[in-house]
């Protein structure tokens, strides 16, 4: 290995003993959405199944930025507003100025909507619906979760079940 490789995984190893516990969407959940983007793109994956992985991932990060900003007693009118549009133009404005979002050849058939777009709103809205489906159930249960990695399995889920389901729909 060379002296490069090793200096970042030092780097990577140490920052574990610096890491504070979040209280959002957990770390897991923001990675496996993170690695899912990456293979998909790899992969040559459908875009709508890519964009639902890029949707959740940027829920993951809304909430986690919530969760600091209130952590750090940051508040201001329109927090969650500002936070929201921010997370989506750092996705969507990049997307769009490389040519990946609005390629004419990259749209569903009849509609006309992009179908990297499409699966971004489709992918945030599931994540969203599995976290809070997450903190319901924990909520109605004292407070503790029915099963192990439950607060991973959740969110997750109804991206992995879309991600099929729209496999199926475009191969």
């Amino acid at each position: 290995m060379g002296k490069i490789p090793i200096y970042l995984l030092s780097i990577f190893a140490i920052s574990f003993l610096f890491a504070k516990e979040a209280l959002a969407v957990c770390p897991i959940c923001t990675i496996a959405v993170g690695a899912g983007i990456g293979l998909s793109r790899w992969l040559g994956i459908n875009d709508a199944i890519t964009g639902l992985w890029i949707g959740g991932l940027i829920v993951s990060m809304i909430t986690w930025t919530e969760t600091w900003l209130e952590k750090k007693n940051i508040r201001f009118r329109g927090r969650i507003f500002a936070n929201i549009l921010a997370y989506y133009a750092l996705a969507i404005i990049p997307l769009y100025y490389s040519g990946i979002i609005g390629n004419p050849l990259n749209t569903f058939c009849a509609c006309g909507l992009d179908k990297l777009l499409f699966g971004i709103i489709a992918g945030s809205s599931a994540f969203w619906f599995g976290a809070s489906w997450y903190f319901y159930l924990k909520e109605k249960n004292n407070g503790h979760s029915y099963f192990p990695f439950q607060k991973v399995v959740m969110p997750i889920s109804p991206l992995i079940i879309l991600s099929i389901i729209y496999y199926l729909l475009t191969k």
